[in-house]
Parts: structure tokens; sequence; C-alpha cells
């Protein structure tokens, strides 16, 4: 995310707040997201609103809505299917249990061998009643996605082998300064996440000795 205008790298996207990743380092203090917001949520929209008046409105294919709603509408369909709140249970029990605040590089495995279940079963959700105000079908539509982060979440902890801020491995206890330098970026690979490291930007000297005095 661009620090300067929020803007992603799909073209048209803007992330302001925590969804944008990083802004605090390893950790946060409570009500630092508020000042996050104001500041970020300030240029994501000033950036949205320039490109939206620069762009206009781009051609839309009837094949490619119908394709969309015929995948949204998918859990109606279809009959003795997964439901989606035992499946939304089942993936926060692992990620509560075995991806918490103190993890092992064994229990991240074990979360995601069971992530990889989850999303198996997740391709054959079923729901009932109506499309007004359908929470069950909310979630089958959102359960995807969740599968998705937790998976990041899972990868990336077990790439970070050490502990920092409000990651803790009980198998790498302390911090290192090689990672204190790297951000760990994840990717979609197909069907699943890729991991990439990427180094952190030079701090620069006015924010450097604004952290040395407050230090």
């Amino acid at each position: 995310v661009d620090p300067e205008t929020a803007a992603a790298v799909v073209p048209g996207l803007y992330a302001a707040g925590e969804v944008a990743g990083g802004m605090h380092g390893s950790n946060r203090l409570g009500g630092n997201s508020l000042s996050d917001l104001l500041v970020f949520g300030r240029r994501a929209g000033a950036a949205a609103a320039a490109r939206a008046s620069s762009h206009g409105v781009g051609p839309l294919r009837e094949d490619d809505i119908a394709e969309a709603a015929a995948a949204a509408l998918a859990p109606f369909e279809r009959e003795g299917g997964e439901n989606p709140y035992t499946i939304h249970q089942e993936l926060q029990v692992a990620m509560n249990e075995l991806v918490g605040i103190i993890r092992t590089a064994a229990e991240v495995e074990q979360a995601l061998v069971r992530i990889e279940e989850l999303k198996v079963r997740a391709q054959a959700l079923t729901v009932e009643g109506h499309r007004q105000y359908n929470p069950g079908w909310h979630l089958a539509l959102d359960l995807p996605h969740m599968l998705r982060v937790s998976e990041c979440i899972a990868k990336a902890a077990l790439e970070r082998e050490e502990s920092r801020g409000g990651h803790t491995r009980d198998d790498f206890p302390g911090p290192r300064d090689e990672w204190g330098a790297l951000n760990v970026i994840c990717t979609a690979d197909g069907e699943g996440i890729a991991l990439s490291r990427k180094p952190l930007p030079v701090m620069p000297d006015d924010l450097a000795e604004i952290f040395e005095e407050t230090a």
C-alpha cells in the first residue's frame, strides 16, 4: 500500500487503517488505530476521488456479470453441501488454538493442514432461505476470503522465526535483527499463498529523530 495515496497494488483499490497492515510495526497501542484511520482515510478518499474523476466508467461485459452472479448464488442451488457456520467455527478453533499469540512451528503446521481441509469443504457450501438479510449466505461468501487470510497469517507466522511484538514463537523466544528489517509478503498463487521477503525502506532522518526522542 502506497503511504501517500493509500493505493493498493490492484488498480482502483485503496486501503486505510489496519487493513493496510504494517503501520504500527509488530504491535500497536490501543487507540493508535484512530489516528491511522484519520490520516490515511483522508489520503485514500482524496486519491480515490481523483482517480474516479479521471477514469470514468469502464465497459462491463454481460458474461462477466452473469458469471459472478451465478457464483454468488451457487450455495442456494446446491443440496447436501457443507454448513458455512460449521466450517467457520472449525476455522475459529484452529486459529485460536494453533495460531494464537503464542505459537510453535508444529502448531502452525497443524493449522495449515486443517486450513487446506477446510478449503476443500468450503467449495461445496449450502445455504437456505432467501437473499434478503441472510447471514448464512453472507458467511458463505466470506468464508473463502477468511480461509485465505488465515492461510496468510499462519504461513507468515511459520516463516518469521523470531518473537517480536504481538508475534510470539515459543520455539524462537527472542527477536532477531535480520527480521527487524524485513516484511513478509503474502501473494495469491493459484489456490494457495506464496511468501516473499521485502526489505523495509530506510526510516527518514526526521522520523528516526522523533523515535529517538520518545524512546
